[in-house]
């Protein structure tokens, strides 16, 4: 019980970062479409969209405590969201052969990944109206650079997993 009321503290601190993002970038975005204006008032030929103004103006700061990027980070470096990231790598997949893919995955928390990463946009579901119903999911464009940057990660863990434990058992060795 405690890790939900934990789960529901987090998620509302998210959605409270997310409220304050989106309002610093709503007032960044109101400066931003102010300094393109002439003298008149009138905007010039070279205002553009305010958010891609403001998206080459804004540095995200994941270090910053209501940086909207600790949440997509969190959503791609999650335990499943890696592994499912990494299996599209591969190719496109079914709902029932990524699960087998990935091992150890409930029926819930795929769907749940896969709910979020779509969100995200580095997921594509694609629903085919055929009998019986046929949903693949395969990567974005974005989904594809991201996959590539935590699967060199997964990678990296996977050849550094004797070293670790030596590192584990120097530790427990010089705390027993």
């Amino acid at each position: 019980m405690a890790e939900s009321v934990g789960s529901a503290q987090g998620g509302a601190e998210r959605a409270q970062g997310a409220e304050s993002a989106e309002s610093v970038k709503g007032a960044e975005s109101a400066e931003s479409a102010e300094s393109v204006k002439g003298a008149d008032g009138a905007e010039g030929a070279e205002s553009a969209d305010p958010g891609s103004a403001l998206s080459s103006l804004l540095a995200w700061d994941v270090n910053q405590p209501m940086c909207p990027s600790r949440l997509i980070l969190e959503h791609v470096t999650s335990r499943w969201g890696v592994l499912v990231l990494a299996a599209l790598l591969e190719r496109s997949y079914r709902f029932s052969e990524l699960r087998r893919a990935v091992g150890g995955v409930s029926e819930k928390m795929l769907a749940q990944t896969l709910r979020t990463l779509e969100r995200d946009g580095f997921v594509h579901r694609d629903a085919k109206p055929v009998i019986p119903p046929r949903v693949d999911y395969t990567l974005t464009p974005l989904g594809i650079e991201a996959a590539e940057q935590v699967w060199a990660l997964a990678r990296w863990t996977e050849s550094r997993v004797d070293a670790v434990r030596a590192s584990r058992e120097a530790y427990d060795g010089a705390r027993a």
